[in-house]
């Protein structure tokens, strides 16, 4: 398997052998052998979120679904899908769209591969296939819901700990009020509907498609979302989750080391994706193994 450095190494190789564009050939090679190992589609959707978190487009967004039907025009879809995330997040509503339109494509038959790190809404879309290829540095998070960069956990749990408060000792109120007051109106409600509807999604994915065909297919998922939103349990919203934390939560895990060759391609597509992403001004791709790439630039 090529390392990262033997990946930067092909790349000025093929730079040199006079190859229009090195980064997209070595890449796409890469992406159509693995696609050609599983007899797969296979998309890539990849975010330069570990360069750089603060550049525009690296977050799960509405523009993405258009992105994703570039990919899928043109593919057998009796095939199935291999998705490859690389993503912090973003958009829950978002991520609920682009899969509802995925598994209607690929009639379920998707599965999420995290050679690196998908959390948040990234891990979301994972939730929302059939399984989830990790591998021994894979990591997914939780999914509680931020808005205005807060988590709605927090908001509503610190609201009810100064109402709590104001009751039991009346003279701390004029204190808690400074906090109560930094809360616009309505924003309990939106915090509460966020909470419930990232929940409802995930468990409707979760009983739909990967826990199908388990007996205790809803308690299984209850447990799942108990543990993926609830702050009170990861006690970070970035807090990275390993495979085997994943498997133990629930979730169908399918582990990349099962099939050394499997692995290989896996984390030679994520190389050279990593390698074109620190070397150009992407901020994000969607790309398959037919070469069809969306690339957008960081603004």
């Amino acid at each position: 398997m090529p390392n990262f450095t033997q990946i930067i190494e092909e790349m000025k190789e093929a730079q040199e052998q006079g190859s229009e564009n090195a980064l997209d050939s070595v890449r796409r090679k890469y992406i159509k052998a693995l696609s050609n190992h599983t007899d797969r589609n296979t998309i890539c959707y990849y975010s330069s979120f570990l360069k750089n978190d603060q550049q525009p487009n690296i977050d799960i967004t509405d523009r993405d679904k258009n992105y994703f039907m570039a990919t899928v025009c043109g593919m057998d879809s009796s095939k199935g899908l291999d998705l490859i995330l690389h993503t912090p997040g973003g958009s829950v509503t978002a991520a609920e769209s682009i899969v509802h339109y995925l598994n209607a494509i690929f009639d379920g038959d998707i599965r999420a591969i995290v050679p690196q790190i998908s959390m948040s809404a990234g891990t979301i879309l994972a939730c929302g296939c059939k399984s989830i290829v990790m591998g021994k540095q894979s990591n997914i998070g939780p999914f509680d819901p931020l808005i205005q960069g807060m988590s709605c956990h927090n908001v509503i749990d610190e609201f009810q700990k100064a109402s709590d408060r104001i009751k039991v000792a009346p003279h701390e109120q004029v204190l808690w009020n400074k906090i109560i007051e930094k809360i616009p109106p309505t924003f309990l409600l939106r915090c509460e509907q966020a909470i419930d509807m990232a929940s409802a999604i995930v468990t409707k994915w979760l009983t739909g498609n990967m826990l199908k065909d388990e007996e205790d297919k809803e308690v299984k998922a209850e447990k799942i979302v108990s543990l993926l939103n609830n702050p009170s349990h990861t006690k970070d919203h970035g807090r990275h989750i390993h495979m085997d934390d994943a498997a133990e939560m629930g979730l169908k895990i399918e582990k990349l080391e099962d099939d050394q060759q499997f692995q290989d391609l896996v984390l030679s597509v994520h190389h050279s994706f990593m390698v074109t992403l620190d070397n150009t001004n992407i901020s994000k791709i969607v790309e398959n193994q037919i070469d069809v790439c969306m690339a957008i630039q960081a603004k």
